[in-house]
């Protein structure tokens, strides 16, 4: 039998080595190397180019609203089951402005006639999250700040205030992955691209009227904003959106795409957010030969769950956390595992 995965060989191992119908083969070492005609997976040949220990970079990226909390609270489950140390990068934290500042360059960009919004280049630093993304793939290190959403947030970091950014700071060293959770985690376009740097891109897509049905929610409850002013955000976004946050869905991963099973026809007149129970939740696997996916496991363990398409799988929407977790927590596994060979 042969694998790339260290865990499952050391399993694998142990398993068979007092059973009498099998032999090892080699009679120096538990394993043997690689034989010539297994390919070489993606993480040995960025090893091999790099000629250093490797650190796996975990993108979660969806729109504002989208739910990528959910995916994150998965991570975390996985992270602290399996003892991994993460170093967590706000996708916030790459604005160019902080809160004041935006709401004046948004009032000069309107008065020109200009677009311009969170969902977009200016209104980021792409180029240094590029920046970041690389330095970390090739030494592990590298500098994060974070955005002080609100005052809670604030109270730890006396003389700033809600909106604002802290000082920029050297990552934690020992780490086991970079986790990045946020707007573009996935982006690329002119003289800028972070996706190239990503080992593992995992995007969380709700379909269009239950992401906007999410998003007037929480801006009226987080932030107090009326639905009218939500839709003006929505509406300002729209180019944005369009241009910069939906093609890198293309590139993910890894997608869920929660789809409510009740009405969403009229988003902007809705009463209440489709519950979990509400909804399927469609899983994309880009090529699923690459994490060796075992759809048929996955539909035993997930009742009513069905095939849509040779690489997308339907869960009930009550259970998206627990497939995440299952899918995800060998997939985190491997890399590390071989991050650390």
């Amino acid at each position: 039998m042969a694998t790339d995965w260290e865990p499952y060989a050391e399993h694998a191992y142990h398993a068979l080595r007092d059973h009498p119908a099998f032999s090892n083969t080699e009679a120096t070492q538990p394993y043997s190397e690689r034989p010539a005609f297994r390919p070489i997976t993606k993480f040995e040949m960025r090893g091999q180019r790099l000629g250093h220990k490797q650190h796996p970079i975990v993108a979660v990226t969806g729109s504002s609203g989208a739910g990528t909390s959910t995916v994150k609270h998965a991570f975390e489950a996985i992270f602290r089951r399996e003892n991994f140390k993460p170093v967590v990068i706000e996708g916030d934290s790459f604005h160019r402005y902080d809160r004041m500042a935006m709401k004046a360059e948004m009032a000069k960009a309107e008065t020109e006639g200009r677009n311009l919004s969170h969902f977009g280049p200016r209104a980021n630093d792409f180029k240094k999250l590029e920046e970041l993304f690389a330095q970390y793939a090739e030494t592990g290190t590298g500098q994060r700040r974070l955005y002080l959403h609100n005052d809670a947030e604030a109270e730890s970091y006396p003389g700033l205030n809600a909106g604002q950014f802290t000082p920029w700071e050297d990552l934690p060293g020992n780490t086991d992955l970079l986790f990045y959770e946020g707007l573009h985690g996935m982006v690329a376009g002119d003289g800028y691209n972070v996706a190239q740097h990503v080992d593992l891109g995992i995007g969380v897509v709700p379909i269009i009227n239950l992401e906007w049905i999410q998003k007037i929610f929480r801006d009226n409850s987080e932030r107090g904003y009326s639905a009218e002013a939500t839709v003006d955000t929505i509406l300002r976004r729209m180019p944005d959106y369009i241009n910069h946050i939906t093609p890198q869905f293309s590139r993910t991963d890894i997608n869920f795409q929660r789809v409510a099973t009740v009405d969403t026809s009229n988003p902007f007149i809705a009463r209440d957010i489709p519950t979990p129970d509400e909804s399927f939740v469609v899983i994309r696997f880009a090529d699923p030969k690459k994490f060796d996916i075992d759809f048929p496991r996955l539909l035993s363990i997930f009742k009513d769950s069905f095939m849509s398409r040779r690489n997308t799988i339907v869960v009930p929407g009550g259970k998206m956390g627990l497939a995440m977790e299952i899918i995800l927590a060998p997939i985190i596994q491997r890399m590390i595992s071989e991050a650390k060979k």
